[in-house]
């Protein structure tokens, strides 16, 4: 018998990833013990995932299958289906609109295509493999109300993020929802849909992260909403 909520984890688990095993622990938490967090690996992403009541993607470079995670990206867009994507989730919901939406067909992982046209993900200045630092919300965002502070330290663990270069792409609908003290940006949410937000940051790694507990709550408001439309 299914819990309440589930929630799909995509992503390719690995037991060496500190994260995999955080963020089923980090929902038990938030949900206190109603959700299901069942693993959906990237090169099985398919019709499943009507499923689910929120998409987690989760980290984990590189991905068996980046089409995979396109996908389930997508979904959660155009389905307004919650979506949280933290660390390489962040870099690759940010190539999802770059492609999907903005049309640059071109956008792609520095990691894992050195050779890219439009490098949108590029290695870091100073790798990010755990650090905590300082990021500071953007007022009027999904982040900066389910934090309810100004700013807070999270926990990192990449060596790529967002390229300089390409900053300007983060506009509307794409709007930036959190920054470091060099003015990096860190989070970004989508306007007009019920919650999709990707971190760079991996608020997984919190011991009571708000913001898990906010994509809890979305998740909880899609079953409602759903229920409703199906009665």
């Amino acid at each position: 018998m299914h819990s309440a909520i589930r929630v799909g984890l995509v992503g390719d688990w690995n037991e060496q990833q500190k994260a995999h095993g955080a963020i089923p622990k980090a929902l038990d938490r938030a949900s206190k013990g109603q959700i299901e967090a069942v693993w959906v690996a990237t090169d099985s992403v398919g019709k499943t995932l009507v499923e689910f009541d929120g998409l987690w993607c989760v980290p984990g470079m590189p991905y068996r299958s980046a089409d995979g995670v396109l996908h389930a990206i997508r979904h959660a867009r155009v389905t307004h289906t919650p979506f949280l994507g933290t660390s390489a989730g962040f870099q690759y919901a940010l190539i999802e609109f770059a492609r999907n939406v903005l049309g640059l067909a071109d956008a792609d992982h520095q990691k894992t295509n050195p050779a890219a046209q439009v490098p949108l993900v590029s290695k870091l200045d100073a790798a990010l493999v755990g650090v905590r630092s300082r990021v500071r919300f953007t007022s009027g965002t999904v982040v900066r109300r389910a934090y309810g502070v100004a700013e807070a330290m999270e926990e990192y663990r990449c060596s790529f993020g967002l390229n300089p270069r390409y900053r300007r792409l983060v506009a509307g609908p794409l709007t930036v929802s959190a920054v470091d003290d060099q003015d990096e940006v860190r989070a970004v949410e989508l306007d007009g849909h019920p919650f999709f937000v990707a971190t760079l940051f991996q608020p997984e790694m919190n011991e009571a992260s708000p913001l898990v507990g906010a994509f809890v709550a979305a998740c909880t408001r899609h079953i409602q909403v759903r229920a409703k439309a199906a009665s």
